[in-house]
Formats: C-alpha cells, sequence, structure tokens
C-alpha cells in the first residue's frame, strides 16, 4: 500500500497544480469582469493578493518550522521549513513580479520605495538570506539553525507589510479592511477562485518540496551509514 501510495502521489500532485492554475486562469481571465478605469491590467489582482496570502502563509509555516526544530533538533521539523520557504519565495517572487506589472500604469513607475513595496521586498530577502544560509554553513545541521532563526527573524516582518499601508499612508491600493474599498460587483467570485486555485497550487507544491526534503535527508543518512560503515571495515582491517 505504501509503495503504491508513493507511486500515485506525484500523479496526485500534478493534478494539483494543473487544476489550480487552471482555477485561477479561469477566474482571473475569464469570470472577472474589465475593470472600467484599469481595463484588463486590473486581472493582475487575481495573481497578486493570492500569492501574497499564499506567501504569508508559507512563512508563518516555515517561522513555526523552525522554532520546532530548534526545540527538538527534528530532521522532520527541518523538512517542512525548507519546504515552506521554497514555496514562500515562489509566491512572494510572484507578488513582487506582478505589482510592478499592475504599477506601470497605474502609477507611471515599475517601482517606488512605498511602503508597502520596500517592506514586501525586505520580506523577500530575509527568507532568500533563510535559503541562502544553508550554502554558507559550516554543516548541514548549522545551516538547518541558521535558517530556522533567519525564518523566525522574518516572520516579524510579516506584519509590518500588512500594516505598513496605514502606519505611513503609502500609496499601496487597499483592496480589503476599514479602510478598503472593497470588491466591484462581480469581482467576487473571480476573487474566491483565485485564492481557492493559488492555494491549491500551494498545497501541491509544497507536498512536493517537502517529499524532496524528505529524500534528501534518507539520502544523506543513509550516506553517512555507509562512510561509518566503511570506516570501521578500514579500522577493523588495521587491527
Amino acid at each position: 500500500m505504501t509503495t503504491r501510495r508513493a507511486r500515485l502521489a506525484p500523479w496526485a500532485y500534478g493534478a494539483a497544480v494543473v487544476a489550480g492554475a487552471g482555477l485561477v486562469l479561469f477566474g482571473a481571465l475569464v469570470l472577472a469582469p474589465t475593470e472600467r478605469t484599469m481595463g484588463d491590467v486590473q486581472r493582475i489582482f487575481y495573481f497578486h493578493v493570492p500569492s501574497a496570502t499564499n506567501a504569508a502563509l508559507a512563512f508563518f509555516a516555515a517561522a513555526v518550522a523552525g522554532a520546532a526544530y530548534l526545540a527538538t533538533r527534528r530532521a522532520a521539523s527541518d523538512a517542512v521549513n525548507r519546504a515552506a520557504v521554497g514555496t514562500g519565495l515562489l509566491f512572494a517572487t510572484i507578488v513582487l513580479v506582478t505589482g510592478p506589472i499592475w504599477a506601470r500604469p497605474a502609477w507611471g513607475a515599475w517601482w517606488t520605495w512605498e511602503p508597502r513595496l520596500t517592506t514586501s521586498l525586505i520580506a523577500w530577502l530575509i527568507y532568500l538570506g533563510a535559503l541562502l544560509v544553508r550554502r554558507v554553513a559550516a554543516d548541514p545541521e548549522q545551516g538547518a539553525r541558521l535558517a530556522a532563526v533567519v525564518s523566525i527573524v522574518g516572520l516579524l516582518d510579516l506584519p509590518i507589510v500588512y500594516f505598513s499601508v496605514n502606519w505611513w499612508r503609502g500609496a499601496h491600493p487597499m483592496v480589503f479592511g476599514p479602510k478598503g474599498g472593497g470588491l466591484a460587483p462581480g469581482m467576487g467570485a473571480a476573487f474566491a477562485l483565485g485564492m481557492l486555485g493559488t492555494t491549491l497550487l500551494h498545497a501541491a507544491l509544497f507536498g512536493l518540496a517537502w517529499r524532496e526534503a524528505r529524500l534528501a535527508d534518507e539520502v544523506a543518512a543513509l550516506e553517512r551509514r555507509q562512510d561509518r560503515e566503511r570506516e570501521d571495515a578500514l579500522a577493523e582491517e588495521i587491527r
């Protein structure tokens, strides 16, 4: 049963990726009405906001898994941290790419150092750091500890990203919340599909990344055991 499930898992993840992407595209390109002021460029909203929400969700999971790893040193927690940082960075990159595509016709500039944009870029850099510290660490355990600490530090930036528009009166539009303008009629269903599809896509990509992390851990453990066995055999021959 376990082997059969392992064989079917990649197909299930692949189907979830296709279904998630299909829901997002259908909602944004077919179901959503054309916005009167911005025109078709407003459809970026259906990719941008769900990606931002899922990036925040992934970074929260990375911080929780990092804290769990520091407390227990369990490899499973580190695997969750690796998968969450990777998927979070993917969605945060989508946010940083789609934002300027919308900003160019709306603000007349690809990028401004507006509070929401600046704090989002800082969050992206922090979690990129969580990925890179593993490459410069002296050993995998030290890399896991450093990535866990950086992930927890990065979590502190997320409330700043969210409230930056209110705290510093940024130019970033607010759709939801007390000061948000809300969605125009007909946009709610498209946005719901965007959120559902992106979350499904996120779940599938996280599952794939987590499986890869666990397999890498098993291979590393097997290599360490083989190294020990070779050393023991060599020591036995010397005696």
